[in-house]
């Protein structure tokens, strides 16, 4: 398995490339409400990509995705095509998936959006979901296996009775959208990879409120709950550190540092 340590040069291409991203995530916040349209939502976004940062949706035409940002509603739990035909309701909850490329650097990163009045569970569900993310990001460190990152996220999610996603993952990220290694939000074999500073990757838990089983529809993309359960998503691009890591993608929203020292 080879995993790229990435040049001080490349993390900061990096570091441009997710700040984007997260302002993508940023700038389309308060448009996503009740009554407006999974394409113009992904409308926005590609405009913003394109038109004011200059820079490229790595999901339009990957491997034939039809569009700029991934939009997963309620029980779908990833690669959501927007369309004319899906408007949001009070209630959903929504994850937008947003990749940038800038200066041929990727940035990836998802967030979940609560439309309207959230329900209990869809409001408890992102809640652990996001909190499972920040469990994984603070233990990130050199000299720990990769392993210990999907035993955490997957012990801390079924402690809250839901269940963790098995056949999706974080990937290595730099200029390939998908580079290596794989992390697993659950305990698995890792091959045996012992974080390293200059790593960079995703760490992007799943997190169904039924069973953690999945199907995909007809169109090839579109991933939902076997069971309809809901499911959530909360995604960020990092770079290993020496003495933790930086994350790349973080919103202005969120309380965490943006480098972390693990714990």
């Amino acid at each position: 398995m080879a995993i790229s340590i990435k040049t001080p040069e490349e993390i900061a291409k990096m570091r441009v490339a997710g700040r984007l991203a997260a302002e993508v995530l940023e700038m389309i916040a308060p448009h996503v409400k009740p009554g407006i349209t999974t394409a113009e939502l992904d409308r926005l976004c590609h405009d913003h990509i394109v038109n004011q940062q200059h820079a490229i949706s790595a999901c339009l035409g990957y491997h034939g995705f039809p569009k700029s940002v991934c939009i997963s509603i309620n029980e779908v739990v990833c690669h959501g095509i927007p369309s004319d035909d899906r408007t949001l309701k009070d209630g959903d909850i929504v994850n937008i998936d947003v990749t940038v490329i800038k200066d041929e650097y990727h940035g990836d990163t998802s967030k979940m959006f609560l439309v309207g009045k959230p329900t209990i569970l869809g409001e408890r569900l992102c809640r652990v979901t996001q909190e499972s993310l920040y469990l994984a990001l603070k233990m990130v460190k050199p000299g720990i296996r990769l392993r210990e990152l999907g035993r955490a996220i997957q012990t801390y999610v079924e402690a809250q009775d839901f269940s963790v996603v098995r056949e999706y993952c974080g990937h290595g990220i730099g200029k390939g959208f998908h580079e290596e290694p794989q992390v697993l939000h659950y305990d698995a074999d890792d091959g045996g990879v012992v974080l390293q500073a200059g790593m960079a990757f995703t760490i992007e838990p799943m997190v169904n409120a039924g069973d953690y089983r999945i199907r995909t529809m007809k169109d090839g993309w579109t991933v939902k709950t076997k069971d309809r359960s809901l499911s959530a998503q909360y995604e960020h691009t990092i770079v290993v550190t020496e003495n933790g890591c930086e994350i790349m993608t973080l919103r202005e929203e969120e309380t965490l540092p943006a480098r972390l020292t693990a714990e």
